[in-house]
């Protein structure tokens, strides 16, 4: 019995050791001002929609380029700039992937990127509500994203301030020119956005 309780108060005690030592911290002080490069590597967008009433299906797609202006002492004139790769994005099954490059949603050949470009920063605390204009092929629609600071620090790996923040918003596959098999599949898609920024 011994064994099992010592058991479980070690494992109970994994998280809060994993994190000590983390390069960064959620301490929003720890970012100057300036305009900062988007992080490719560590930048994704997951989106999830209801599948025929079936199953949740989720892809990804990963940052091509952008930029963040920031100051944390106006963090309402912060401007936010990103490119995603369309023709890049990432399923469990390549010929869903293909489908999804296909004409009957995206036409990455045509659209290999979507872009968002923020027109309205409010912040809050850690939070803050991100308004801008979502571009997908021709589509071009307002969209809010909900964010949350995560945390900032320097990156031992390449010696440069580095930060992200974590988002949520829900678009309609309809609004974009997407909606082949609506109502079938569900129009309405969650998004969840890491976003990882690095000094230039």
């Amino acid at each position: 019995m011994r064994l099992i309780l010592a058991a479980l108060i070690a494992t109970a005690a994994i998280p809060a050791i994993a994190q000590t030592g983390l390069p960064g911290t959620p301490n929003k002080a720890a970012v100057v001002a300036g305009t900062y490069a988007v992080d490719p590597a560590h930048t994704q967008v997951t989106w999830t929609l209801n599948h025929m009433g079936f199953s949740m299906l989720s892809g990804q797609f990963g940052a091509q380029g952008g930029t963040l202006t920031i100051d944390p002492a106006k963090p309402t004139a912060a401007k936010l700039d990103v490119t995603f790769a369309i023709d890049q994005l990432s399923v469990t099954a390549a010929p869903f992937a293909n489908h999804l490059k296909s004409k009957d949603f995206f036409d990455a050949a045509t659209y290999p990127t979507a872009r968002f470009v923020s027109t309205g920063v409010v912040a809050n605390g850690d939070t803050a509500r991100i308004t801008g204009n979502l571009t997908i092929k021709t589509v071009t629609r307002p969209v809010t994203i909900d964010a949350t600071f995560v945390g900032a620090g320097t990156n031992p790996m390449n010696k440069k301030l580095n930060f992200g923040f974590r988002g949520t918003t829900t678009i309609k596959r309809s609004d974009f020119g997407l909606g082949y098999a609506t109502p079938v599949v569900a129009d309405s898609v969650k998004l969840d956005i890491n976003a990882a920024f690095v000094a230039q």
